[in-house]
């Protein structure tokens, strides 16, 4: 099936979907850290979260990689040679493509998390205030399980998107779905019927998703607006 080659592309699918997640992961972290520091009353905290999400936006994905994977490589070379270390180091693909992707998909869940934070009534927050709760319960009991919900379909779309921009990783050679379906494509002569198979992969990816989130949401809306499972 696919001249011999299915088992290969369904590795490349595996470290596709390992880049996706941990990508995922980092992105969360720094989108949910640069909300809070744009929603902070100091500027030395908003303003480098507004930089951050300015210029990362604002610069194409396959331009960041490169920098971060060149760049970062002559950067900590030049580092290892300042402190003595002689031997060459080499930039882990895998690791460099997670830091990529993570850090570009920060800056626009930091603007989902942001508008999410936002549509938090705040006279929830100062009923938390009144009944006694401290500002940890506060935001574990009140804020974060909404902001959440209504965070959902921004999570949602920046997932979908993510994996589909995890095929940049290629092109630092990390053997990713796209790569090992353009090996396979080289090697046969059948570039149609592997880039189709790669496609079909990519479309389970997003289709899986697409149905989890919206499990997701019909879960977090229950009582609210009279929606129910």
């Amino acid at each position: 099936m696919l001249y011999g080659y299915l088992h290969s592309l369904i590795e490349g699918a595996g470290v596709t979907l390992g880049v996706a997640l941990s990508s995922m992961s980092l992105a969360m972290v720094l989108g949910l850290v640069g909300a809070l520091c744009k929603l902070s009353r100091w500027a030395v905290l908003r303003l480098p979260a507004t930089a951050y999400t300015t210029v990362i936006r604002g610069v194409p994905d396959l331009l960041l990689m490169l920098l971060v994977f060149f760049g970062g490589q002559v950067a900590v070379n030049a580092i290892a040679t300042a402190l003595g270390h002689d031997e060459y180091v080499d930039i882990n693909p895998f690791l460099a493509g997670i830091l990529t992707i993570g850090f570009i998909f920060g800056a626009y869940l930091t603007e989902a998390f942001r508008g999410a934070f936002l549509a938090v009534p705040p006279g929830q927050r100062e009923a938390g205030q009144a009944y006694g709760m401290s500002p940890w319960q506060i935001a574990w009991r009140i804020t974060f399980p909404q902001m959440f919900r209504h965070a959902l379909p921004g999570l949602s779309n920046n997932w979908l998107v993510l994996i589909k921009s995890t095929a940049i990783v290629s092109v630092i050679g990390l053997s990713d779905l796209m790569t090992r379906g353009s090996q396979a494509a080289g090697a046969t002569r059948e570039p149609f019927v592997f880039y189709t198979a790669v496609a079909l992969i990519y479309l389970v990816f997003t289709s899986a998703s697409e149905l989890l989130f919206d499990r997701l949401q019909k879960r977090l809306s229950i009582g609210v607006k009279g929606h129910t499972l």
